[in-house]
């Protein structure tokens, strides 16, 4: 575990402070799916000036997370204004605020309007405005949703929400319409339907859990739908996307992970938008995620204000890819309600994408996507590098403006396809191929019963054959 600074020590010990003089301070987001309250609820005086154990803690950081504007001044040490006061119980009113103590760490007080953390923690009263475009459901996810619970809307994956809530909220989040609604947190009754639907749509082969976040439910909770999915053959995949390793890194314990491990192949999505989030703490969880061989993926969302800057951006996948994180996407801001703030235009993703691609390696380049509002799914968005096409013959410019040319096969005669795949001439062999041992391999080999080799033309050989 990294070491823990003395920032995170102030704040830590300023929140037992708060508490020991009033414990009617202390927050209730006890929601039902997390694990059993911990002996953090019944702590001392004393006990509450052990700050480290609790700071580690994450369940500590979610009883803890700061949801009023008093609480941000006192923890942070400092003042905002009368006016903003005002705008932040407007707008809280519509789009509540929860940050944990670690993330509320991470900003910098001396010049917290600029910071980064910041403007994606605390609520700003430009939320409030709603533009004709903007839509409460803008991927039409409900739509989609055949049973309570998934979203399916491509041919072979389902999204499977298993969580309403987070550890804080994100003012940048696409489901804003969700957000701490504890009292629609689907149950195990509720979980089953989901993997009933599942199991009986043989074409889902990849199933995305999220939510909220997935990691808001207890080590038990998570290995319980792990095991069911696990137990359905044509699953041949399973994802979480989680920002818990932005937001509360304490979250992935030794624990989790040793649980994650029985349940491979499991991939892990996480949401990075700033070279800041990544930590001394983030680094360590995220290293205890690939150490245990789960393969590791980001998706940043560009923000306004935040991260709409090519050189931010290069920064972040570098840092990303330098802890064996793969920029997997990064998304144009949806149309939901409250983000017209964050919203930028789609030729600014251009700009750094076209920044990115030959400017760093291959696998640091995210795919630049549309969430496309009405439910049609992510559609891939990048600078034209096609300058021309002629016959057998293609333009292109690669990221330095050279032009160059590109000869297309002047024999090349396509196969005829229409979709019968079981009368197609390419012999597809799409099994998995068998090894064989080959030369004296075979003799040394204990799976090959083969004892001698003998030439073709041997003389002996031919004579027992015309002997037969």
């Amino acid at each position: 575990m990294p070491k823990i600074s003395d920032k995170h020590r102030k704040i830590a010990q300023r929140i037992a402070k708060i508490l020991a003089r009033n414990p009617k301070n202390r927050f209730s987001h006890t929601p039902r799916s997390v694990a059993s309250p911990g002996p953090e609820l019944h702590l001392s005086s004393k006990q509450w000036s052990d700050w480290k154990s609790g700071w580690t803690d994450w369940k500590w950081h979610i009883r803890h997370s700061i949801r009023d504007i008093n609480s941000f001044e006192r923890l942070l040490g400092v003042k905002f204004s009368e006016t903003t006061r005002k705008a932040f119980a407007r707008t809280t009113e519509k789009f509540p605020m929860a940050v944990t103590p670690y993330y509320l760490s991470l900003i910098e007080p001396d010049d917290y309007e600029n910071d980064p953390v910041f403007r994606q923690s605390f609520p700003s009263p430009q939320e409030l405005i709603i533009e004709r475009s903007d839509m409460s459901d803008p991927l039409h996810e409900e739509e989609d949703s055949p049973t309570p619970g998934i979203t399916h809307r491509y041919p072979d994956r389902v999204l499977f929400h298993i969580s309403n809530i987070c550890s804080m909220y994100c003012r940048h989040c696409t489901r804003k319409r969700k957000v701490g609604d504890q009292d629609t947190m689907p149950g195990k009754k509720e979980m089953l339907k989901g993997i009933q639907y599942i199991r009986n749509t043989p074409q889902v082969r990849d199933v995305l859990l999220s939510g909220g976040d997935p990691l808001m439910l207890s080590d038990e909770r998570l290995d319980w739908i792990l095991g069911e999915l696990g137990k359905i053959n044509h699953v041949e995949v399973v994802r979480i996307g989680s920002r818990m390793p932005v937001v509360l890194p304490y979250r992935i314990t030794q624990d989790l992970v040793d649980m994650f491990k029985k349940h491979h192949p499991l991939w892990f999505n996480t949401h990075f938008n700033h070279p800041r989030e990544i930590t001394a703490t983030s680094r360590a969880a995220l290293t205890r995620l690939a150490d245990a061989g789960i393969p590791l993926g980001n998706q940043t969302v560009l923000l306004a204000g935040v991260n709409d800057c090519q050189r931010l951006i290069r920064t972040l996948n570098q840092k990303l890819v330098k802890n064996r994180v793969r920029p997997y996407y990064i998304y144009q801001c949806d149309l939901s309600e409250g983000l017209t703030h964050f919203r930028t235009p789609v030729g600014k993703g251009i700009e750094i994408v076209e920044s990115l691609r030959g400017h760093t390696s291959g696998f640091a380049v995210p795919t630049y996507v549309i969430d496309s509002p009405g439910g049609g799914g992510k559609i891939p968005i990048m600078p034209n590098y096609i300058v021309s096409w002629g016959a057998n013959k293609v333009i292109l410019r690669n990221f330095e403006g050279v032009i160059t040319t590109y000869s297309e096969p002047e024999s090349y005669q396509a196969t005829f396809c229409d979709r019968n795949c079981k009368s197609c001439n390419l012999k597809l062999k799409e099994d998995d191929a068998v090894e064989q041992c080959v030369g004296i391999e075979k003799l040394l080999s204990d799976s090959d019963t083969t004892c001698s080799l003998t030439p073709m033309d041997n003389v002996r050989m031919e004579r027992r054959n015309n002997v037969a």
